[in-house]
């Protein structure tokens, strides 16, 4: 009986390990990734709301959609020039590891960010409303319904560095 119990135990050990290793390979054959969204942008001055029930995303622009009210951050504050606080912005994303600039309009940014390990995909925007000094964001997981806080903590993070930029 001891030496079943022996065996299940390091069965269940040997799993434990494997499955950290079998993800890890998951996610740098790139199986983690996600496809980038086709509806990305932004229209009639508004970002994509917050999936329904979501809690992997969050954006400035939640609190106008019903039910979105867990996913709303603040949205980020300039002063003067909106194409300088734009280029501001573009600097501050381009020095984090693993963020990438894939669009770029007067107005708009769109940035991906993926993780070192897993490789996992959060698609970043950002709108830029001129008469009100500020810029909309809204920062997605490709993948799952929860994120554990990390796109509204990066969010934070660029935010702290836009201020001091």
């Amino acid at each position: 009986m001891m030496f079943t119990s022996r065996r299940v135990y390091t069965g269940v050990g040997v799993l434990l390990l494997a499955l950290p290793m079998l993800l890890f390979v998951v996610g740098q054959l790139g199986f983690l990734q996600g496809h980038r969204p086709s509806d990305l942008g932004a229209r009639n001055g508004l970002l994509n709301p917050p999936r329904l029930g979501a809690s992997n995303v969050v954006s400035s622009q939640a609190g106008l959609h019903p039910h979105t009210e867990l996913q709303v951050i603040e949205p980020l504050r300039y002063s003067g020039d909106a194409a300088a606080a734009m280029d501001r912005l573009v600097r501050v994303l381009r020095d984090r590891p693993g963020t990438r600039l894939v669009t770029q309009g007067p107005n708009y940014l769109h940035f991906e960010c993926e993780t070192r390990w897993l490789r996992f995909v959060d698609d970043l925007e950002f709108l830029v409303e001129p008469g009100a000094q500020q810029i909309h964001m809204r920062s997605a997981s490709r993948l799952g319904r929860r994120d554990f806080g990390v796109n509204r903590a990066r969010l934070e993070q660029v935010r702290q560095a836009f201020a001091g930029a």
